[in-house]
């Protein structure tokens, strides 16, 4: 059953409720995107995962609200929005700008002693590289120079400037958080960590995205994937339901 459109927690959309989860899902959105991406993520892992998404403010449903633009002060909002939220096993999933809300997220859960069960950091360098960029602070034409070359939105909407004016002071908030954050190198999590890159992502080398190991004291993986930037559009369904389906079978061989 789809929720209402008017929820009791403006930070989180859950499109598909269901009593016989076993695990809840959290899904970080990319710079410029909002919590309706998931949708099709959520129908398909329910009901026995009970997915979440987060919705930054300043867009759809929310978009009279001000941005929220740091990383910290980000990841300290939706760390309160999510107190009620820690009575099922919590995995995160973050893409892109996600992936970085999603890690301080998980550090601040930690230090009230809850744990994840992973952390899937998608489509993103480590906290701890940098790369010198200020694509924040382009002119709107810029900006959607940008989005062509990761080929993050449609070209017909990219060339509909009345869309571009919606979508762009979006985008240039969220790349000003993400752009001015450098996490400390020695920040951790006792989580597992999971990244996920495409081949092809001018945004994140390998090398990049092997940082990722010096950010947790608990296990740690690489998987690449054919593509480029949103490399997940066409496999996160199929990534997740992996995750889930061997997180079931190894319960099952422990508990039998």
């Amino acid at each position: 059953m789809v929720t209402s459109p008017m929820p009791v927690n403006p930070w989180i959309r859950r499109y598909h409720r269901t009593s016989q989860a076993v695990a809840r899902l959290v899904c970080f959105p990319h710079a410029g995107g909002s919590a309706s991406k998931y949708f099709p993520l959520s129908a398909a892992l329910g009901p026995r995962i009970d997915v979440i998404a987060i919705q930054y403010p300043g867009r759809q449903d929310r978009r009279e609200e001000p941005f929220v633009e740091d990383i910290g002060l980000l990841a300290d909002r939706i760390h309160e929005a999510l107190r009620d939220e820690v009575d099922l096993p919590l995995t995160f999933f973050g893409h892109s700008m996600g992936a970085i809300v999603a890690f301080e997220v998980a550090q601040r859960l930690e230090a009230d002693g809850r744990y994840l069960t992973r952390l899937f950091a998608s489509g993103r360098r480590a906290p701890s590289s940098h790369r010198d960029e200020a694509v924040h602070l382009r002119d709107d034409e810029g900006i959607v120079a940008q989005l062509r070359l990761l080929s993050g939105t449609d070209s017909a909407v990219l060339d509909f400037k009345g869309m571009a004016s919606l979508f762009v002071p979006v985008l240039r908030a969220d790349l000003r958080a993400v752009e001015t954050y450098q996490a400390r190198s020695d920040a951790t999590v006792r989580c597992p960590i999971s990244v996920l890159v495409g081949d092809e992502d001018p945004l994140t080398s390998m090398d990049e995205a092997v940082m990722w190991v010096r950010h947790t004291t608990g296990p740690f993986d690489v998987l690449a994937y054919q593509g480029g930037h949103f490399y997940l559009d066409d496999q996160a369904i199929e990534v997740l339901e992996h995750h889930f389906n061997r997180t079931r079978a190894t319960e099952g061989e422990t508990t039998g």
